[in-house]
């Protein structure tokens, strides 16, 4: 194999690695919500974006790493993610600081309710559940909410994405 041949492989198995581990981020947020009952605010919502889109991003590296594409192109979707994980790590960190009170949320961060009579449809559900405030952590786990895990996994992956950009090759 030459040498240029590995470091394609590489850069494969690199992109999968990010891939998959955006991908079990958002998908650990999503099960929390979806099997955990955990109902996400505003900003929750927000801070998947660049998981998202960061797996779309990371599919592209594995195929251009896979398709041999010229390799500025996939050193280029390797910036992508990092600058998309470090957007995710001011979103967690404004998010941390807002329930540790540091400083104010978004108006769109106020304190939901759900009240009345058990929703018959799924459209009166919908319309009935509220999201939480922003302010309040739902869940701490080492002392962390899910912002701050949230910023810690961002770092990480910023970090492998980074490396991967700039790494030297043959």
């Amino acid at each position: 194999m030459s040498l240029s041949a590995s470091f394609a492989k590489s850069d494969a198995v690199i992109a999968a690695v990010l891939t998959v581990g955006m991908a079990v981020v958002v998908g650990s947020a999503l099960g929390f919500e979806h099997i955990g009952g955990y109902i996400p605010c505003a900003l929750c919502l927000l801070q998947r974006n660049p998981y998202y889109i960061g797996v779309g991003v990371g599919v592209l590296a594995i195929l251009s790493s896979i398709f041999k594409l010229p390799p500025a192109v996939t050193r280029g979707l390797f910036a992508v993610i990092a600058v998309l994980m470090i957007v995710s790590i001011g979103l967690g960190t404004y998010h941390a600081g807002v329930e540790w009170k540091f400083w104010e949320g978004p108006a769109s961060c106020t304190i939901g309710a759900t009240g009345g009579d058990a929703p018959v449809n799924v459209l009166e559900a919908l319309n009935s559940t509220k999201a939480p405030s922003c302010t309040e952590a739902t869940l701490r786990v080492l002392g962390l909410s899910f912002a701050g895990w949230n910023v810690l996994t961002s770092a990480a992956l910023a970090a492998i994405a980074l490396w991967a950009t700039f790494r030297k090759r043959g």
